[in-house]
């Protein structure tokens, strides 16, 4: 089946509204197609106009509903305005998907502090601000799910120290409005990704660290992002309806059975070169 082929069919969506950050391009881009497909109303929120508005036109030409928003995630002033849209134009709000992101590698000894707010600013913050704007409004349309897109940098150790900061924060954001907003019938989950093939985040990945990569998840290659938006439908339908405040693991294995792979590898590597040398 085409993506796009179900329009006319109730999708698990169906009768929702969703807001996705991060919406023009990379996994943003696949979470919004899948979530049109499956019947939802997308707000495709980017600082990215042309990409986005051009996504939005496809949805809507081949049967969707579709707007797109410029939405700086670090501004509430742009949150504010992403609401009264939904609020507007569609009725309500059932789903946020906090996926915009960046991704920073530097170590501590070397971080600027201008590269630390800016990172914290789109990661962390803008979830935040995000949340509070879109609260009410879940709350008032029957309730929701928000699902924050955060990172294996959030669960085990990460060379870079203000996305590895911002990830952890994102992952007790995520656990703190759980609680606070369930008697609202609000769902907050976290997703945690490792590396995810075709996104700006590997663009700029050496051949080495992909190679390493290989060789270190025990799946022996990256996720590919419709993997990664599969477990985000998930959670945004109401088949996840009995799940909050908890996390979502998409890494191939890495964090789970990462290090008895990686011993695996590397004593096949020895016996290999045992075998030659005799």
């Amino acid at each position: 089946m085409m993506r796009g082929e179900r329009m006319s069919k109730p999708g698990r969506l169906h009768g929702k509204v969703a807001l996705i950050t991060g919406a023009s391009g990379g996994q943003g881009l696949v979470e919004t197609e899948l979530f049109a497909d499956e019947g939802a109303a997308v707000i495709l929120a980017d600082v990215s106009d042309g990409p986005g508005k051009a996504l939005a036109s496809k949805i809507v030409k081949r049967g969707g509903r579709a707007l797109y928003v410029n939405l700086d995630v670090t501004r509430p002033a742009h949150w504010s305005r992403a609401v009264r849209l939904a609020q507007r134009e569609f009725g309500g709000l059932h789903v946020l998907v906090n996926n915009a992101g960046v991704v920073s590698r530097t170590p501590a000894a070397e971080v600027t502090d201008r590269e630390w707010a800016r990172v914290l600013a789109i990661n962390l913050t803008g979830p935040m601000i995000g949340t509070r704007a879109v609260l009410p409004l879940l709350r008032d349309s029957g309730g929701g799910s928000i699902v924050n897109i955060s990172s294996t940098a959030a669960l085990v150790g990460h060379p870079g120290v203000c996305y590895a900061a911002s990830k952890w924060g994102l992952r007790g954001v995520t656990k703190a409005t759980a609680l606070q907003y369930l008697s609202w019938g609000v769902r907050v989950n976290s997703v945690h990704p490792a590396q995810v093939s075709e996104t700006g985040m590997m663009a700029n990945a050496t051949p080495a660290f992909r190679a390493a990569n290989r060789q270190a998840i025990p799946m022996a290659r990256a996720a590919r992002p419709m993997e990664v938006a599969q477990c985000v439908l998930f959670l945004a339908s109401d088949e996840s309806s009995y799940i909050t405040g908890s996390e979502i693991v998409v890494d191939g294995g890495a964090t789970s059975i990462g290090f008895p792979h990686v011993r695996n590898v590397l004593a096949d590597a020895y016996n290999k070169r045992s075998a030659r040398r005799r």
